[in-house]
C-alpha cells in the first residue's frame, strides 16, 4: 500500500531526555507565573496554519485568534490543512482562508507549512499523525503548538523526543495542549507543593472517569461518509483505533498523568494495570473503555490512575490529588496542610481560559525570544499513558525503558516520519486486546488481528 520509509530513531536510555526537565519546566512556568505578563511586541507578525481541523483544531484556531487580540500582535491564520477536503473547506470558511490556501490529502500539512511567511504551526491531527507533522514543522524552522497526546507508541515518542531536541538547537518555541500547565490554579498550587507545603509526597491519585462512552462514528447510520478503504474508515472513526488514538488512557487521561509528572518533576519507571472493554463490546474498533493503573516513580512514590468511559450514576470525575507527610492537596486549586486552614489559589493570568493562555504564552515566547519548549513534558506524559495501556493489555509489569525502546509499530510505516506519502488503502484491524494474548514485547509480538 505504501512506499517504505526510514525506521524511527534508534533506542535511547530512560534518562537520556530527563536531565533537562527542570530547566524546561522552570522556564515554561516563568513565562506564565506572573499576573502581569508583558504584551507581545506587535512588530513581529505571526502567520499561523492549522493542521487537522476537526473539533479540537477548529477550537485551537479560535483560541489562537483570541490570544492574538489579548497580546496585540499582528497575527492571523493564513492556511488550513486536513486529510479530508470537506473538513478543510469548512475550516477555510470559518477562518477566512482563501481557497488557494486550503489544502487536503495526506500531504496537506507539507503544503501548509511551506506557505511563505508561516512561522506558527497548530497541530491538531489524530495523535498517530502528530510525530510526522511535528517533525516536518520543526525541520522547516516553525514554532509549534501541538495538541496532546503526541504519539501512540514508543517509536512515535522517539520521533517526538528527537524533534524536540532539534527545536531546542534551532531556538524554536513549542507549547503543548496540556493546558493545566498554563492554568493559574495549577501553576500556583503545584509550585507550593514542590516548595514543601504538604511535606514529602507519599502518593498521588489521578482520575478521568467519564459518565458515559465517547463518540463512535461507524455503522449503517453513517453510510458512505466513512469511506471505502480501511484507512478512510479508521481515520473517520479515529478514537477507536490504537494507532490513531492510543486508547482513551492516552487521548484523555494524559492530562491527569501529566499533573503527576509535573508534581514529581519526573516520570514513572514502571507500572502494572488492568482494564477491560465492556460497553464498547460489539462495536467496531480496538480500544478498551476502562483502565486502572499503578505507577511507580524513581523515588518509590506510587501514582494510582483510574480512567473510564462507562455509563454510571456516580464517579470521581476528572481530578487529581497529592498526599504528603504534612497534608494533602488538589493540585489545581487548594492545599490542606495538617493543623492549618485550607489555602486556595488566587493567581490570575492574562487569560482566564487555559486553552487561550497556551497560545498567549507561546506568542510571548516567540516575540520576546523567551525559552519555551514543552516537547519533553508532553512526550513524557504521553509515554506514561502508553506504558499504562500496555501494562493493562499485557497483564504484566511494564518498565519505562521497555516501552520507550519497543520495536512494535502500531501505525503504518510512513505515518511515523513521512505521512505525506501515505495513500488510502487496506490496513490491519486488531482484535480488542486480551491480557496474556496481546503483548508487544514478545518476540514476535502477540497482537491478534481480525
Amino acid at each position: 500500500m505504501q512506499e517504505p520509509s526510514s525506521n524511527p530513531p534508534a533506542a535511547v536510555s530512560r534518562r537520556q531526555f530527563l536531565r533537562n526537565s527542570s530547566l524546561v519546566a522552570a522556564s515554561a512556568a516563568a513565562a506564565v507565573s506572573f499576573p502581569s505578563i508583558l504584551h507581545a511586541q506587535a512588530k513581529l507578525p505571526i502567520r499561523a496554519v492549522i493542521v487537522g481541523v476537526g473539533g479540537r483544531g477548529s477550537g485551537a484556531g479560535k483560541n489562537f485568534e483570541e490570544a492574538v487580540k489579548l497580546t496585540g500582535v499582528d497575527g492571523k491564520i493564513v492556511a488550513v490543512a486536513d486529510i479530508f477536503p470537506e473538513q478543510a473547506e469548512r475550516a477555510s470558511a470559518n477562518f477566512g482562508v482563501t481557497a488557494d490556501k486550503c489544502f487536503s490529502g495526506f500531504d496537506a500539512y507539507t503544503k501548509a507549512i511551506a506557505e511563505p511567511g508561516v512561522n506558527y504551526v497548530i497541530i491538531a491531527t489524530p495523535p498517530g499523525f502528530k510525530p510526522s507533522v511535528f517533525k516536518a514543522a520543526i525541520e522547516a524552522g516553525k514554532h509549534v503548538f501541538t495538541e496532546k497526546p503526541v504519539a501512540t507508541d514508543g517509536p512515535g515518542c522517539r520521533v517526538m523526543y528527537a524533534a524536540g531536541e532539534l527545536a531546542k538547537q534551532k531556538g524554536l518555541k513549542v507549547a503543548a495542549g496540556t493546558q493545566r500547565r498554563h492554568q493559574a490554579g495549577y501553576i500556583d498550587t503545584i509550585k507550593r507543593i514542590q516548595d514543601g507545603a504538604i511535606g514529602d509526597i507519599v502518593a498521588l491519585r489521578v482520575y478521568w472517569v467519564n459518565g458515559g462512552p465517547i463518540w463512535h462514528y461507524d455503522g449503517p447510520h453513517y453510510g458512505e461518509r466513512m469511506g471505502d478503504t480501511d484507512l478512510e474508515k479508521q481515520i473517520n472513526n479515529w478514537y477507536h483505533y490504537i494507532w490513531l488514538c492510543g486508547d482513551h488512557i492516552c487521548e484523555q487521561h494524559v492530562h491527569n498523568l501529566d499533573i503527576g509528572n509535573w508534581i514529581m518533576n519526573d516520570h514513572p519507571v514502571k507500572c502494572w494495570g488492568q482494564g477491560s472493554r465492556q460497553q464498547l463490546d460489539g462495536k467496531s474498533g480496538e480500544i478498551w473503555d476502562n483502565f486502572d493503573v499503578e505507577y511507580e516513580y524513581p523515588n518509590g512514590v506510587h501514582m494510582f490512575s483510574y480512567c473510564g468511559q462507562i455509563k454510571r450514576t456516580g464517579s470521581p470525575g476528572v481530578d487529581e490529588f497529592a498526599h504528603g507527610t504534612k497534608g494533602w492537596a488538589k493540585p489545581g486549586s487548594s492545599i490542606h496542610a495538617k493543623g492549618e486552614g485550607a489555602w486556595r489559589s488566587s493567581l490570575k493570568l492574562q487569560s482566564g481560559d487555559p486553552y487561550t493562555q497556551e497560545h498567549i504564552d507561546l506568542i510571548n515566547a516567540i516575540v520576546n525570544d523567551k525559552e519555551l519548549n514543552e516537547t519533553k513534558n508532553v512526550t513524557d506524559s504521553t509515554l506514561t499513558a502508553i506504558m499504562g495501556r500496555e501494562a493493562g493489555y499485557s497483564g504484566a509489569w511494564v518498565e519505562w525503558d521497555a516501552i520507550l525502546n519497543s520495536k512494535f509499530q502500531y501505525m503504518p510505516e510512513l505515518a511515523y516520519e513521512n505521512s505525506a506519502k501515505m495513500q488510502f488503502g487496506p490496513f490491519r484491524t486488531l482484535k480488542p486486546p486480551m491480557p496474556s494474548m496481546h503483548d508487544i514485547f514478545k518476540d514476535p509480538p502477540m497482537v491478534p488481528t481480525v
